[in-house]
């Protein structure tokens, strides 16, 4: 089948997210001017630099994870791991602003070393990060999309020596939580190894 995304796809739901899968979850924790704490999921969260280290995730709307960290130029973006995957889903609930998501899913916030927003002390890594960019991605016809992309320089990360396999970050131990489409999310229980191949003239 081909369609056009404008023009409709005529399916049961749209195969767009599953398409585009998995994406890793971007499990953002940070806390206000107030000294309000937010801590939310977001499927629309990579890495797209090593040097120096960014990452960014997109809000669909001005949600309290984009504007306290557009508030304090800091975020923390912790691993939703296997072991916590139900933890992390909780927090995705609408609650109102001032209620703590750690509370509600029963996490433990835990001090970061260089910003001010906690990270989540049962999560098996994390990445503070100070804001780099704020933008708003436009659509072929001009207009605003309506998300809001933040990104961020990692300027520390915390590893749970327990993942740590011959001093490599082990995905399978760790169990990383990904998005897929529809109501569908998967964990990583195997992984394989390949080599980037080198071009040799005939």
């Amino acid at each position: 089948m081909f369609y056009e995304p404008g023009k409709g796809h005529g399916l049961p739901h749209d195969p767009f997210k599953a398409i585009v899968a998995p994406r890793p979850i971007g499990w953002i924790s940070t806390m206000g001017r107030d000294g309000s704490i937010n801590l939310a999921p977001y499927s629309f969260f990579n890495a797209f630099s090593s040097r120096p280290p960014l990452v960014w995730f997109s809000s669909e709307g001005e949600k309290d994870s984009f504007t306290f960290a557009r508030e304090t130029g800091e975020f923390v973006a912790n691993l939703a791991g296997g072991h916590i995957f139900k933890e992390m889903n909780a927090t995705s609930v609408d609650a109102p602003r001032g209620v703590s998501e750690f509370g509600y899913a029963g996490l433990t916030p835990a001090p970061s070393r260089l910003v001010a927003a906690p990270r989540v002390a049962e999560a098996y890594a994390a990445l503070e990060c100070k804001v780099t960019e704020i933008f708003e991605p436009k659509g072929l016809d001009g207009k605003p999309a309506g998300v809001h992309v933040c990104t961020g320089e990692v300027i520390g990360i915390h590893i749970d020596e327990a993942v740590l396999t011959d001093g490599l970050f082990d995905n399978v131990k760790a169990g990383n939580v990904s998005r897929l489409g529809y109501l569908d999310f998967s964990a990583i229980t195997e992984t394989f190894a390949m080599r980037r191949p080198k071009w040799k003239a005939d």
